[in-house]
């Protein structure tokens, strides 16, 4: 057994498919995802699931060769800074059954959100009585990174809708539904960040947006221009970063807006 699942085991009832984590804990030791076992072992999937992301690794360095995806620096560690950092967010919305990514860039955390979804059982909305598979949205306005993303659902067999066009227009905004969930990677700070999701934010919808050492100080800033609630989850597999978690966002007209 990986020597950090354990921590992680009362969460897989709750998600069915992977190993969720633990919210309430405000200090842990980060996850060491090395490879496809490790992987494996602690979120809990499918060997079809870890093929998917062998294969989207593959595809990821093939690329990387001729498209800047991700640092160059960050490629001996795929499994932990990208596929691992990604997957954890599923476990803190594990109800959730539409995701939109921001800025998808090579596809995280979005893609892999989708890949791990792929194998976990439709659920019945809120609002919707028969059960609904998962979906997610990537929108990426790079057409050579929205052709990489392409290329990895095609051959990982995942089904995705890729979005190549700007995020803020209002012809993009027009054709996504409202996803429960909304995330970005390293897209922006924090209060502009929040501008270009604002437009997909309904009362029930969700963002994650994973965030650094200084996401406390990313947050104070915000609130300059946003009214929200929040959240900073500890990040499991970078000691120090967070996620920050927000709902209930609204503009702030107490604030001058820069």
């Amino acid at each position: 057994m990986h020597p950090l699942t354990e921590t992680f085991l009362p969460y897989r009832a709750r998600l069915g498919y992977a190993g969720a984590m633990p919210t309430h804990l405000k200090s842990r030791r980060a996850l060491a995802v090395s490879g496809p076992a490790d992987f494996a072992a602690v979120f809990g999937v499918s060997r079809e699931t870890v093929a998917r992301l062998e294969t989207y690794e593959a595809l990821l360095r093939q690329w990387q060769k001729a498209v800047n995806l991700v640092a160059e620096r960050t490629l001996p560690a795929i499994w932990q800074r990208h596929f691992a950092d990604s997957a954890q967010l599923v476990g803190l919305v594990p109800e959730a059954r539409r995701w939109l990514d921001l800025g998808s860039g090579a596809g995280f955390p979005g893609l892999v959100v989708a890949i791990l979804l792929a194998e976990a059982p439709p659920r019945p909305a809120e609002t919707e009585p028969a059960p609904r598979p998962a979906r997610v949205t990537l929108i990426e306005s790079d057409s050579r990174k929205a052709a990489f993303l392409g290329t990895v659902a095609r051959q990982t067999g995942i089904a995705v809708d890729i979005l190549s066009t700007r995020i803020e227009t209002c012809a993009t905004q027009s054709r996504v539904a409202l996803p429960d969930v909304v995330t970005a990677r390293a897209l922006a700070p924090l209060d502009k960040l929040l501008s270009l999701a604002a437009p997909f934010l309904s009362p029930r919808t969700v963002g994650l947006f994973p965030k650094g050492r200084e996401a406390a100080i990313e947050v104070e800033a915000a609130r300059k221009a946003w009214i929200f609630t929040s959240e900073l989850i500890p990040s499991s597999t970078e000691a120090g970063a967070h996620i920050v978690r927000v709902s209930t966002l609204e503009p702030n007209w107490k604030e001058p807006r820069s």
